[in-house]
């Protein structure tokens, strides 16, 4: 795991916390991925966060897939053994262990925006059983407790939508955020990052926490490089053992053959964890390095054109009018209405490039300002619509 994180302090640099225009056309993240000279690692990776941002999923799950996608098959005992496993509802599951929880820490893949809307989904049962505050690795700082929005200054993973509106979502609920990234890399990031935290721990007392990270920062038990990571060195320093979350591992790939072997037994609708016989959740076969519990999340049935696992809590589908469309390509910008001129994050994304594609967008109720832009990245077509 050493080269994602790598990846991941690169493009914090990239970005710079200030960039303008994170969001662009498919076809000019292809041009930018073109240089011969880039390792196709880096590409694939960097690729996957750029479509991701841009709020294209199934392209950064393509991007992605084209180094890391790997065919798994399965041994004939285990395929026994997990069809035996019970699927239970997953967020009902978290948030009734949640009770007696002080700490939760549960992981994202950087370029699955999915995750994202999972753990917003969470956040009011979370709040209603004591939870106040929202460590995330990406911010740069904590000034988005004044402004109750994400910005393209707030981090880097943030300036994507589904990040954008889980922030907006904990901010509305009533969570203080925080901030708890380190410097450095493997073992010296993971002490600095769990240090950070248990600091913050000590001057804010009045509530329960809830940790946001990437990939094997939420794993306890012992790494390879780190010997320990986050979440483990967080333990040792508060004296709290976490409730770990890992959504990561069995998530679907670009193409059914990458999935992973027990995600394509299970054929859920909605997310589940598996327990067994014996009421224990099933969280893994590698018991050197784990999470308590492993989300298995499914499939991605399309609607309108759209990943239908954004049609979550109360969203709804708003058909942009062909007349508000000059001419194509464009790129189609939500905001929440007085966000755009504040550059906050877009509620969501669309690329269109013809007039026969999907013109729906995915929004909660509110008011939003949209904003068209034509291929040079210039505004021409704004408008104010209230989704009811």
């Amino acid at each position: 795991m050493k080269f994602f994180y790598s990846l991941t302090l690169l493009l914090l640099g990239m970005a710079g916390y200030g960039q303008e225009n994170p969001y662009w056309f498919s076809d000019d993240i292809k041009k930018k991925l073109e240089d011969p000279a880039q390792n196709q690692s880096w590409k694939s990776q960097m690729g996957a966060t750029y479509y991701s941002i841009s709020g294209q999923y199934k392209q950064a799950l393509e991007s992605w897939d084209t180094t890391f996608g790997r065919v798994k098959k399965l041994d004939p005992a285990d395929s026994l053994k997990f069809t035996r496993l019970i699927p239970i509802n997953a967020k009902e599951y978290i948030l009734e262990k949640a009770v007696n929880e002080q700490i939760i820490i549960i992981n994202e893949a950087h370029h699955n925006a999915r995750h994202r809307t999972f753990a917003s989904s969470l956040l009011q049962g979370l709040y209603d059983k004591g939870y106040r505050y929202l460590g995330l690795e990406t911010l740069a700082s904590d000034s988005l407790n004044t402004t109750k929005f994400a910005t393209l200054n707030s981090g880097y993973y943030s300036q994507e939508p589904e990040f954008g509106n889980f922030i907006y979502n904990a901010l509305k609920i009533g969570f203080k955020l925080f901030p708890y990234e380190a410097e450095g890399n493997n073992k010296e990031r993971e002490i600095g990052e769990a240090k950070n935290i248990s600091d913050y721990m000590q001057n804010n007392k009045e509530g329960k926490y809830l940790i946001y990270c990437g990939y094997q920062h939420a794993y306890e038990g012992t790494h390879k490089s780190w010997e320990k990571t986050m979440a483990g060195r967080l333990s040792d320093l508060t004296g709290i053992n976490p409730l770990t979350i890992d959504q990561t591992q069995f998530s679907e790939k670009s193409n059914p053959k990458y999935n992973e072997p027990l995600l394509r037994i299970v054929n859920n609708t909605f997310p589940v964890v598996l327990k067994d016989e014996k009421q224990v959740i099933y969280n893994g076969e590698d018991k050197i390095l784990y999470t308590d519990i492993k989300i298995i999340h499914p499939t991605t049935k399309d609607v309108k054109g759209r990943s239908g696992w954004m049609l979550a809590e109360n969203r709804k589908l708003y058909k942009i009018p062909s007349s508000e469309i000059p001419n194509y390509p464009v790129l189609v910008l939500a905001y929440r209405k007085g966000e755009f001129e504040q550059k906050g994050i877009p509620a969501d994304i669309i690329e269109l490039n013809t007039s026969k594609d999907s013109r729906f967008l995915i929004l909660n109720k509110g008011e939003y300002e949209i904003v068209i832009k034509n291929k040079e990245y210039k505004v021409i077509n704004r408008f104010e619509k209230m989704i009811r």
